[in-house]
């Protein structure tokens, strides 16, 4: 800013030798800059490095506008924001000019006349790059009038003046986004009528409001965002509209749990109590699993998609959670439980569209059911798998000289045995830390399962662990879990074998447990 302090007319400008060009080619020079010095074109996005942004990057050194395609939750306007990152810090302008008359080449009477008259002495203001960045989501109450603008019936009585004449016009978005980057959101949305209205402007350079033609070359990149349900739930994009587009980029979900966490980890609210609160890795993942099993569930949308926005959410939400107890049981500090991700239900009934809207199973059950789940897929990947344990048979009788095959040991036999001993566990939301851990250290064998897998586990660590090693063998049937309001209770399969119904383990395999 000190370097262009001095440059306040358009004859310090000549003087400073200051080239003018178009905001298509700026993106396109500063990109060619960062790719060469190997510098990170787009911060904070994450999981697109060899998708999305390498296609990105080729259509703004083709110098096209783009259209962005992909499910709710995708960061394409992200995207579209992070692009003012290419621009050059500060571009100069004609000082009270409406559309960011370039000096060198104004484009509007009311530059064109100050040129004229001022020459040299034209006075200059100085843009920056985080101003040139305009957005408009596009809602089918959109007009021209908004985007584009309008006659003003009084500026031209006033000055009399013809209809046709551009100094009685009201600019709209566009016009005064000229030489800035400029984004419809959900573009599907917006009106055919509408979509029509810019197509001049993506293509001739001109604008034409109520039949009236007027010249009007503005330099502006348009970035288009959509998603494709909308192509068939509420509009589409018109085919001339879509020739006028350069590019197309198909965004996608994060491909792996590890990108999901970077990305949660960027974009959840910094709490407060944040800092009192410990989450353990483990719960970092049982996170994004939700996410990923809500896509591939087949009680919800796939068309409507799930947005990232529902792991950040829970997220804040499993941070509250844990933050409510903290303050009700008077401590300084805590960590995550297991009995925490029951706050999660809100996030996840908020942000899920269920194929049918009217059946059986809620948002409620469904969530519930996509927490099980993700217990249930994350539980194999930190212990063994319970199935292959049910999968033991005792060993059949064998010729007399025959030597007796050794079974492999169940790993979660002592624990069976505790619950089906008639011992019950109860862990309430409203229990200390330590008196949790006093319960759960009564579960024989729980407490050892944990360290042998985990040995080098803090204390707040294997205390999630420990838990979560219940809600595991839950979910595979072999103890029962029964959730109550602010009260998890845990107890043998056969004790609560009523209410079992079908769930699948059949007399060998409860035996194998015993």
């Amino acid at each position: 800013m000190s370097e262009i302090s001095n440059i306040l007319t358009l004859g310090a400008l000549k003087k400073a030798g200051y080239q003018s060009k178009g905001i298509k080619d700026e993106l396109r020079d500063n990109l060619r800059k960062k790719i060469m010095n190997d510098e990170t074109t787009f911060e904070g996005v994450h999981g697109f490095e060899n998708t999305v942004i390498p296609e990105l990057e080729r259509a703004i050194l083709s110098r096209h506008n783009i259209n962005l395609l992909g499910l709710r939750g995708q960061a394409k306007t992200r995207i579209a924001r992070s692009l003012t990152n290419l621009l050059d810090e500060y571009i100069p302008i004609v000082e009270g000019s409406e559309i960011n008359d370039d000096p060198m080449a104004p484009i509007s009477y009311y530059a064109k006349d100050l040129v004229v008259k001022e020459g040299d002495k034209t006075p200059l203001a100085w843009v920056h790059r985080s101003e040139r960045f305009s957005e408009k989501l596009a809602t089918p109450d959109v007009t021209v009038a908004d985007l584009i603008g309008d006659v003003d019936p009084i500026k031209a009585a006033n000055l009399k003046l013809s209809y046709a004449d551009e100094r009685v016009i009201h600019f709209g978005m566009i016009p005064r986004a000229n030489r800035c980057i400029f984004v419809i959101n959900e573009l599907p949305d917006l009106q055919a009528r509408i979509q029509v209205s810019l197509f001049n402007i993506l293509q001739e350079g001109d604008v034409q409001i109520r039949g009236f033609k007027i010249r009007l070359p503005l330099d502006v990149n348009f970035v288009f965002t959509a998603n494709p349900e909308d192509y068939t739930n509420r509009g589409s994009i018109v085919t001339p509209l879509k020739d006028r587009i350069g590019s197309q980029i198909i965004t996608h979900y994060p491909k792996t749990i590890d990108l999901a966490k970077e990305i949660t980890s960027q974009e959840v609210m910094k709490q407060d109590q944040s800092n009192a609160i410990y989450v353990p890795e483990l719960a970092k993942t049982l996170i994004e699993q939700i996410g990923f099993e809500a896509r591939d569930n087949e009680l919800i949308d796939a068309k409507s998609g799930v947005s990232a926005r529902m792991s950040i959410t829970m997220y804040e939400n499993l941070i509250s959670g844990a933050t409510y107890r903290m303050l009700t049981t008077q401590q300084k500090e805590t960590s995550v439980r297991m009995l925490d991700f029951m706050a999660i239900i809100p996030a996840i009934t908020g942000k899920v569209e269920l194929v049918y809207e009217g059946e059986q199973e809620g948002p409620y059950e469904v969530a519930l059911n996509l927490l099980n789940k993700s217990i249930r897929t994350i539980f194999v990947t930190y212990f063994p798998n319970p199935d292959d344990v049910k999968k033991r048979k005792s060993p059949k009788k064998s010729a007399a000289n025959a030597p007796e095959q050794k079974q492999p040991e169940n790993p979660y036999a002592s624990i069976a045995k505790w619950f089906d001993a008639g011992n019950h566990l109860d862990l309430f939301l409203d229990m200390k830390d330590e008196d949790k851990m006093i319960e759960l250290y009564k579960v024989d064998g729980l407490f050892g399962i944990v360290k042998k897998h985990f040995p080098q586990a803090g204390e707040k660590q294997a205390a999630l662990l420990m838990e979560f090693v219940l809600h595991g063998l839950s979910s595979y049937s072999i103890i029962s879990k029964k959730m109550i309001d602010g009260k998890i209770e845990f107890n043998d399969m056969m004790g609560s074998m009523i209410n079992l119904g079908d769930m699948g383990m059949d007399d060998d395999a409860f035996n194998d447990y015993a």
